[in-house]
């Protein structure tokens, strides 16, 4: 039987990143079925109801308590698991001021800005049924906002754009990920070098991945805008984009504009190119088929095309993202059992398993995921098919770190899934940057090599991040590499790749680039 144990701390205030942290701290350790810090809202409570702690344990509670909590083997692996959570949450606390700071902390964001006269940016990252009010405050303080939180309704969203656009400020978000203004990373950001590329970006990791192709290429980036996954919508109408787009038009550091998005609306990717009038611009609106593009503008089809022709816009020629694989994509066929067809993919990206849904789909037939392109298609799939996962999603990251941050759900389903006889590839996305997990490669290769052992699967895996990164992009690759994973220059190849081992055909993972 399972043993539960909890800790209060009454009037401490996380935000998500932080929870994120104590919540992985506690789940590694030996012994522990579930871990989570939370914050003692609604939300946060019904979290700790669904794993079985009682209305006596947390009725009591107020929205700015924190809360520890383990479900582990025994008394002692949940004492031990708790106190872990409790030092990796005062360390953090502890390295970002000191004792006497602390106690004289800001009550308000209006009096943190006060403090901060030069402050131009605040980034919010509270529960979402109090994110709209705070980033009302910033907004009110004069502030552009990094909306981090989600759970902020799509009506709360317009009010806010609407808000900013006349008081002439950014509203970055909700669930805006990532970011890079004026050099500095904000949210899941990759150290990225300085360059005359603009990216304004309503999907986070299609954000992480230009940005990164960009430095790793030479280009480097302007500014990286993040507008929130629901900007190109009908209803937001696409208000922070078109913003964006005017500011970076007239930004005398910016020689091309990169626009990456899921399918917008039709009419309000339109209306978002219609701000092009002056800057070159290439936009990548992954998933929408048919779109005219005005004067000034090129459409590319994947994140890979996209960066490519911003280089180009920008006088920097880029290198082959395919030189060299066809020779070790046909060694991978060469060595997989018979019967090996299908593939599975474990993405912690949503827009970077979107891209190898586009693109396995052209390719392969049809891919079933819980990023559908067909809102009607629902998992499970049919057996002997390709699935890709999005292990990201809220369906998966309910009550637990996202794989960004803690990789061992996403370990475990790649031993699941090696053990189906009909896979021919693993595909998964390892994301460097600040806020991942300290050591990704370190952790998912032995886990590849064991899937690869004896005839398995081959796992093919795209390495998205930069040598700036605190992880080390070249050690990270080495790792995945000496395990025997197939590592691709972009997140398409990697898809183009997957195609190529399933079907047997190597010169498929050469298809698909455009200059």
């Amino acid at each position: 039987m399972s043993v539960l144990g909890i800790q209060v701390h009454p009037s401490t205030y996380l935000d998500s990143l932080l929870l994120m942290v104590a919540s992985t701290e506690m789940a590694e350790a030996k012994g522990v079925e579930w871990a989570g810090a939370v914050m003692a809202t609604p939300r946060g409570l019904g979290e700790l109801r669904s794993h079985g702690f009682g209305d006596d344990q947390v009725t009591s509670l107020g929205a700015n308590d924190l809360v520890l909590a383990v479900v582990g083997s025994d008394q002692a692996a949940v004492d031990a698991a708790l106190d872990q959570g409790r030092r990796a949450v005062f360390s953090e606390l502890a390295a970002e001021s000191s004792q006497d700071e602390r106690d004289q902390a800001p009550g308000s964001l209006a009096e943190a800005a006060r403090r901060n006269p030069g402050a131009n940016v605040a980034i919010v990252s509270v529960p979402g049924e109090y994110a709209a009010l705070e980033a009302h405050h910033a907004l009110t303080a004069g502030l552009h906002v990094l909306l981090f939180s989600d759970g902020v309704s799509v009506q709360e969203e317009i009010e806010l754009k609407a808000r900013g656009e006349q008081l002439g400020l950014f509203v970055m978000g909700p669930g805006a990920g990532t970011a890079v203004l004026a050099g500095t990373g904000l949210g899941f950001a990759n150290g990225v070098s300085p360059g005359r590329v603009g990216v304004v970006a309503a999907a986070g990791t299609g954000a992480q991945e230009v940005a990164s192709l960009l430095t790793r290429w030479g280009v480097g980036v302007s500014q990286v805008i993040g507008v929130g996954g629901r900007d190109l919508s009908q209803a937001v109408d696409g208000r922070m984009a078109r913003a964006a787009v005017r500011t970076l038009d007239r930004d005398p550091g910016t020689d091309a504009i990169l626009l990456v998005s899921k399918p917008p609306w039709p009419a309000v990717a339109d209306r978002v190119l219609a701000e092009c009038v002056g800057t070159p611009a290439v936009a990548v609106f992954l998933g929408l088929a048919e779109l005219a593009a005005p004067p000034g503008v090129e459409l590319a089809r994947t994140l890979e095309t996209g960066a490519r022709v911003a280089a180009r816009l920008a006088g920097v020629v880029t290198p082959d993202p395919s030189s060299g694989l066809r020779e070790r994509v046909a060694a991978a066929c060469s060595r997989l059992a018979p019967g090996r067809s299908t593939v599975r993919g474990l993405f912690s990206g949503g827009t970077l398993c979107y891209e190898a849904q586009l693109i396995l789909g052209d390719l392969l037939g049809p891919v079933f995921s819980n990023e559908p392109l067909d809102p009607q298609r629902a998992l499970p799939a049919p057996a002997h098919s390709h699935v890709l996962l999005d292990l990201g999603a809220e369906e998966y990251t309910r009550g637990r770190p996202h794989p960004m941050i803690d990789p061992s759900r996403r370990l475990e389903m790649m031993r699941a899934v090696a053990r189906e006889p009909d896979v021919a590839v693993v595909l998964v996305d390892v994301v460097l940057g600040y806020g991942s997990h300290a050591d990704p490669a370190g952790v998912l290769a032995p886990v590849a090599a064991e899937v690869m052992d004896a005839g398995g699967p081959q796992v093919v895996a795209y390495l998205l991040g930069t040598d700036r990164d605190p992880q080390g992009y070249a050690g990270q690759r080495s790792a995945l590499e000496g395990a025997g994973c197939l590592v691709t220059e972009t997140n398409a190849r990697a898809a183009y790749v997957a195609a190529a081992l399933a079907s047997g055909q190597p010169d498929v993972c050469a298809q698909g680039l455009t200059p």
